[in-house]
């Protein structure tokens, strides 16, 4: 799990204004920070078979905001997609 300083960080890098906690952007990469920290866990533990499973359901909540986010806002999605470094 994330600490609460590196979520803050995470949100403070991601938001568009001061108050901005949920936008489609600070979730995604709250949700891509997360992702890391599953992925890096399940190579040092790989029959942990629960995690596997919170990590693809994260993976999957990942592909939808981008994906809504894809057609609501093409640019704000390239953006992401670049800083992040997602492959889409």
């Amino acid at each position: 799990m994330l600490s609460k300083r590196q979520k803050q960080t995470v949100i403070k890098d991601h938001q568009e204004h001061g108050t901005d906690t949920g936008s489609s952007e600070v979730q995604i990469a709250l949700i891509s920070r997360r992702i890391k920290f599953l992925a890096d866990h399940l190579k040092k533990h790989p029959k942990d078979f629960h995690s596997r499973r919170g990590l693809l359901m994260m993976v999957g909540k990942r592909r939808r905001f981008l994906q809504y986010l894809r057609d609501t806002d093409e640019k704000k999605y390239t953006r992401i997609s670049k800083k992040l470094e997602l492959g889409s």
